[in-house]
C-alpha cells in the first residue's frame, strides 16, 4: 500500500511533464526548453504556479498573469498519472519488472492524449520505447533469471506486431501505421507477462473500439469513414490484460477442462 501511494505520488509529478509532452511534441518543439508558459500572455509559470493538481486548484484554473482560462485537462492528467502509477505499483509490488511497466503507464497517458487531439501516435515517443522497453526488462530478466519471459517478450513483440502490419495491409483506411508501431511496443510488455495476453489484449481492444464507434456514429449520425483513434483502445486493452488477463484465461482453461 505505502508503494503504491509513493508511487502515486511520483506519477502526479510524471503527469505534469506529460502535459508538456501532449502539446509539445505534436508540435515537433522541445520538451525541456522553454520552461511552462499561459497560452494566453505566454507568461513564464513559476515554481508555485506549477503545482500538479494544486495550482490548478488553487487558481480556480486561470492563470494568475491574465486570467486565461486553463484547461481541466491539466490536473485530469496529472491525476490519472498518478491512478495508473499507483495501480501498476500495487499490481508489480517491490520488483525488478515495476520500472518497465510504469515506462509503459507514462506513455500511455500521453499517447491516448495525443492520438485523441491529432490521430496519430508520434515516432518521437513509440520508436524509443522499444528500446526503453527491452533495456528496462533486462533487470528482472538478469537479476531475477527471467530469462524465458525476456524471450517471449521479443517474440511476442514481432509477433504481434507482424498480425497488425497484416491488418494494415488488408485494411488500410481503418488501421494507421501508427497503431502498428506502438503494437510491437504493446506486444512486448504482454509478452513478458505471458504470451496469451496479447491475443486478449487484442480482442478487447477490437471490441470497446466496435462498441465506441457504434455509440460515435449513433450520436453524431457520423459516417462509416469518421476515424475514431484507436491507440487509446490498445493501451485500455493491454493493461486490462495485464491486470486480470491471466484470471480470464486460467477460467477459460478451466472450463474447457484444459
Amino acid at each position: 500500500m505505502l508503494l503504491a501511494v509513493a508511487v502515486g505520488l511520483l506519477g502526479l509529478l510524471i503527469g505534469s511533464f506529460l502535459n508538456v509532452v501532449i502539446h509539445r511534441v505534436p508540435l515537433g518543439e522541445s520538451v525541456v526548453h522553454p520552461r511552462s508558459r499561459c497560452p494566453g500572455c505566454g507568461t513564464e509559470l513559476s515554481a508555485r504556479d506549477n503545482v500538479p493538481v494544486v495550482s490548478w486548484v488553487l487558481l480556480r484554473g486561470r492563470c494568475r498573469t491574465c486570467g486565461e482560462p486553463i484547461s481541466a485537462r491539466y490536473p485530469l492528467v496529472e491525476l490519472g498519472t498518478a491512478v495508473l502509477f499507483g495501480v501498476v505499483a500495487a499490481w508489480c509490488g517491490p520488483t525488478w519488472q515495476l520500472p518497465a511497466y510504469l515506462y509503459l503507464a507514462a506513455i500511455s497517458v500521453a499517447l491516448s492524449a495525443i492520438d485523441l487531439d491529432v490521430r496519430r501516435l508520434p515516432d518521437r515517443i513509440v520508436l524509443p520505447s522499444y528500446v526503453v522497453a527491452l533495456v528496462l526488462l533486462l533487470l528482472p530478466a538478469i537479476l531475477d533469471g527471467r530469462w524465458d519471459a525476456y524471450l517471449r517478450a521479443a517474440m511476442t513483440g514481432v509477433g504481434l506486431f507482424a498480425f497488425y502490419f497484416v491488418l494494415a495491409l488488408i485494411y488500410p483506411a481503418g488501421m494507421g501505421f501508427g497503431d502498428v508501431k506502438l503494437s510491437g511496443v504493446l506486444g512486448i510488455y504482454l509478452g513478458f507477462s505471458a504470451w496469451g495476453l496479447a491475443i486478449l489484449a487484442t480482442f478487447v481492444a477490437f471490441l470497446l473500439g466496435a462498441v465506441v464507434g457504434v455509440v460515435v456514429m449513433i450520436r453524431t449520425r457520423a459516417g462509416r469513414k469518421t476515424k475514431v483513434p484507436f491507440g487509446p483502445f490498445m493501451l485500455v486493452g493491454t493493461f486490462l490484460a495485464l491486470f486480470f488477463g491471466q484470471r480470464v484465461i486460467d477460467w477459460y482453461v478451466a472450463g474447457i477442462g484444459l
